[in-house]
């Protein structure tokens, strides 16, 4: 099931708290990860150094700690600032569906509904609009950054 149905279905039964969002879209947010992580475990295991660690009998908790889990946290770690552009993207899903953050807390998925609800006032949604965008194009160029610079297939050597 996709997380922002998740969210939605979790945030409408319980109380509405900033507190008790993050809790969610944490508990909601490890799924892709975890599948992420399982595919590159079983990529791994496939590789040459790894039937050769079982070959000479290393046990299979030594070929995951030492040699699986190494090596599949560089692709992990170029994913995370996606992960986080989904879970802000999501929670202003939430706030503009009206089951995010409470009144007192300002949020952008609140300016948004109130631009949405006021198009004539282009003032509220224009600079709303801008930030979660830059917000999220800043986030991608992090994980694109990280990916560039952990991953040992995209040498960039000059010849």
């Amino acid at each position: 099931m996709p997380q922002l149905y998740l969210l939605m279905i979790i945030s409408s039964m319980l109380a509405r708290n900033i507190y008790v969002l993050f809790i969610i879209l944490n508990l909601t947010s490890w799924m892709g990860m975890a599948a992420y992580m399982r595919a590159e475990f079983l990529r791994g295991r496939n590789l040459d150094y790894v039937k050769a660690a079982r070959a000479l009998g290393v046990s299979n908790r030594a070929i995951m700690f030492r040699h699986l889990l190494p090596n599949s946290l560089t692709p992990i770690i170029t994913f995370f600032p996606f992960n986080v552009t989904g879970g802000v993207l999501a929670l202003v899903s939430l706030d503009f569906l009206g089951l995010g953050v409470p009144s007192p807390y300002p949020s952008l998925g609140e300016l948004l509904a109130q631009g949405h609800a006021n198009l004539h006032a282009t003032w509220i949604i224009v600079p709303t609009f801008l930030i979660l965008s830059s917000t999220v194009t800043l986030l991608t160029f992090v994980g694109d950054g990280l990916r560039n610079a952990f991953d040992p297939r995209r040498s960039t050597a000059a010849a």
